[in-house]
């Protein structure tokens, strides 16, 4: 699996996990709806900047949202 979609996966399974909206995610972070939606798709590289910035909204660690989970397609 592509690193972008294992990053994406993860973004949107934690934040599913949370209760966030990708709507308040995206303003949290920064972003667009519709840029968040790609990145959760996994159709954008974001910068480490929003990788980070994402990590720092769902609460986790950055490899975190760049390993793949066990379970996950691919």
């Amino acid at each position: 699996m592509r690193l972008a979609m294992i990053f994406g996966a993860n973004v949107r399974a934690l934040r599913l996990a949370k209760g966030v909206t990708q709507e308040a995610l995206a303003d949290e972070v920064g972003l667009a709806v519709t840029y968040l939606g790609q990145i959760e798709r996994g159709s954008r590289n974001p910068t480490l900047d929003v990788v980070e910035r994402c990590a720092a909204s769902l609460g986790v660690e950055v490899l975190r949202l760049l390993t793949a989970q066990e379970g996950a397609e691919g």
